[in-house]
Parts: structure tokens; sequence; C-alpha cells
């Protein structure tokens, strides 16, 4: 594929991912967790790296996050990343956590590294024991030369999606190129602050640790947070981003002349990645893009945005191409957010279908065969302020309740 450039000289790799950054590589492996699908993966940078992670706020945090956590806050660094998928680990007590720990320790003696620089996370059906006998024996497999390749990596982190979702960026900062490769998955469980959802980004960028995170913190609440598929939090959802310096430029911090250039090539990786997950939400057919303008604040725009993508009511009308915007007015009305309905303006893509407080005249089958496209926006303006915000779902379908009801069997 050509690389894309953009007016800020971020050029984007849309078929590259965590191992384009100089230092990383990945692999994976079949293990056996599931029956016949890869289902344990790993990113390995050459040398240790500044790491950050954002996590789910679920209350019942699983295993893996919970050691993931302590480890990154030893020295902010982590050297390696070990993920499984068909079992979340989630909600298994004591064992949980000791067989965590294990996949950490086996892990990082595989690597000859130290047990803190292995971040460690799972995703799956919950409530269930890691079958630790089949997950290390492919542990001690996965190094093996066959094994390495990114394809594996973004095949064995996968649960229900239907397709792997990767992008890298490069951008020139100290007239050095640096590059910025991130994949994902998430498909269903899906309403970040956090969701069923895992994020990785690498970047061979010298970058300082409260800048990353910061940066992290910032971009999440932009992207990966303004998702949300069904509405639920799932209990093993991360972010984690590495940065190895292996680019050798000088160390970035908010300071540094290319600090925004940088930040703008993090986002343009984690929107990316976010909007890939709404629209392989389960069962969907349709990405709907949500754009939020005159809000009186970022938090509220944020609100009205993921109240609107959250609706199930809107959700469905986008599935059967209705163009009722009385759903969107409606939950723009339950978002939370004061708002003067006389002052707001609701459009579904090109057509303005509500303003001053009415009605505006459409017709109906045009909007209709709009609604008919794969990805679907709305516009929505209220007037306010100077603050605006995006936010990404997907319709709701018959299918999801298919794949949701036979989810265990």
């Amino acid at each position: 594929m050509t690389p894309m450039t953009t007016s800020k000289e971020i050029v984007i790799l849309e078929e590259e991912s965590v191992t384009l950054p100089k230092g990383f590589k990945a692999g994976g492996i079949h293990c056996g967790i599931k029956r016949k699908k890869l289902d344990l993966g790993y990113i390995v940078s050459e040398v240790p790296a500044v790491a950050a992670g954002v996590y789910t706020t679920n209350i019942f945090q699983a295993a893996p996050l919970l050691v993931t956590q302590e480890s990154i806050a030893k020295e902010n660094k982590v050297q390696a990343i070990l993920v499984n998928s068909g079992n979340a680990n989630a909600c298994t007590g004591e064992q949980g956590l000791l067989d965590a720990f294990e996949m950490q320790k086996e892990f990082a003696y595989e690597l000859g590294i130290m047990e803190h620089l292995v971040a460690v996370t799972s995703t799956g059906v919950i409530g269930e024991l890691l079958p630790m006998d089949k997950l290390n024996a492919g542990i001690k497999q996965i190094l093996q030369p066959e094994y390495e390749n990114a394809a594996n990596f973004k095949q064995a982190i996968l649960t229900t999606d239907t397709c792997i979702k990767q992008i890298a960026v490069q951008v020139k900062i100290d007239g050095k190129t640096v590059s910025i490769g991130g994949a994902a998955k998430g498909s269903g469980m899906i309403h970040p602050n956090m969701a069923t959802m895992l994020g990785f980004v690498t970047t061979d960028a010298n970058i300082a640790y409260d800048d990353l995170l910061l940066a992290l913190k910032e971009i999440t609440n932009q992207t990966f947070n303004m998702i949300t598929v069904d509405g639920d939090t799932s209990t093993n959802d991360m972010v984690l981003v590495m940065a190895n310096g292996m680019a050798e430029n000088n160390q970035l911090t908010k300071d540094h002349p290319d600090w925004d250039l940088f930040v703008d090539g993090f986002k343009v990786v984690c929107e990316s990645l976010a909007k890939k997950i709404a629209k392989d939400g389960e069962g969907a057919t349709k990405l709907i893009e949500v754009q939020v303008n005159g809000a009186y604040g970022s938090d509220a725009a944020r609100a009205v945005g993921k109240a609107i993508i959250s609706s199930n009511l809107v959700k469905t009308a986008i599935y059967g191409t209705d163009p009722n915007w009385g759903r969107i007015v409606s939950a723009i009305g339950y978002s939370g957010v004061p708002v003067e309905p006389n002052a707001i303006k609701v459009a579904i893509g090109p057509f303005l279908v509500f303003e001053n407080g009415l009605p505006s005249p459409i017709v109906e089958e045009e909007v209709k065969e709009y609604l008919e496209l794969e990805t679907i926006q709305i516009f929505v303006e209220l007037n306010q302020g100077k603050y605006s915000a995006t936010a990404w779902g997907c319709d709701l379908t018959y299918d999801y309740v298919k794949i949701n009801a036979s989810y265990r069997t």
C-alpha cells in the first residue's frame, strides 16, 4: 500500500503495526486455550522501554492488569508483553493472580530478563482458571523463529473480532525518523473508560515517562474512551505503550519543539484503532460517527457524543435505515449536559433534521438512502461554546444477540 502523508508531515502506513519501530519484534502461537486459532502472542523490545498504561475502570480488574500495573510501577519500564486470548483470567481469585505471575515469570525466564520487565494481559471468558500446562508449554515454544511474525501476534490477541486492527505512522523529530505502531483487539463488551479492548502501541521515540503517560491519558480520552459497541465495560481492558528510544532523537518532553507532531502521530494511531474496534462491533454492519460542536466544555461535548453513540434506540434505527432523529434528540436530553433545546441543530449526514426545537423538512427516502452507507455521520451543534468531541460506535443487529447468546458454547 502506498503511504499516505498528512498535512502535518505524518506518514500513515495502514499495513504496518507494532514491529515498524526499531528494535521491536512480535509473534504468536496456538497453545491450546482455543480449539484451533492462535491464542498466545508477544511483543518484545531489544532493550527495556519506557512504558505507560491505562486500565479499565471496572472494579473487577482481572489478575493480569494487577500484575502489569505493579510491574510498571517498579521503574516505569517493560521489555516485553505477553498476551493470551480465550480466557480472561478474571474473577479467578488468588489462584488467578498466582497464574498471572507465573505467566510473567516463565516468559521472563525464556527471554533472560527480570520478571517485572514483562507485562501480561488476557482476554476471553471470565471466571475460568487458565490452563497453565498448555500456556507454559506455549511460552517455551513461542520465541522459536517460525512463530516470530507480527501477523501472528495480531491474530493471537483476537476473540470475537472478525478482523485484525493495525496501523503505524512515521514522523521526523530532530531529523530522525520516529515510528509509532499499534495493534488492538475488541469487538464486543466495548464501552470504555476502557472495554474488552486491548491496545498495544510501540514507538522507538526517546521520551520521558511522565510526558508519555500524560500523552497516553489525554489521547485515550479522545479516542479509545470515545467508542462504544454495547455499553458494557470489561474487566480486562488496557492500553499499553512502550517507547524504547532506539530512534535516538533528543528526549521528547512537552517543551520539545516537535512535541505536538509526536502527539498528533500518536493520536492518529489510537484514533484509527478505536474506529476499527467500533466498526468491528459484534454483528455490526455500519460505523457511526457522532460529531458534537459548540459545547461549553470538552467534557460536555464528550458526554453528549457518548450518550448518542450508546443509545440502543439510535443504534437500531441506524441498522434499520430509519431516520428517526427523535432518538438522537432524546439521547442529548438525557446526557446530563444542560442544553437549550431551541438552540440545537442535528443533522444526519448532509441532511438537517432538527432545528429551533422543531423537525426540519426532509425527503425521508433520501435520508434512508444515506443510511444504507457503511459509515454514518451524525452532527450536533449545541451553540453553547467552542468545544467539540467525536464519538464512534456501530449499529445494533440481530447477529449481536446471536454471538453473545452463545459466547461460551
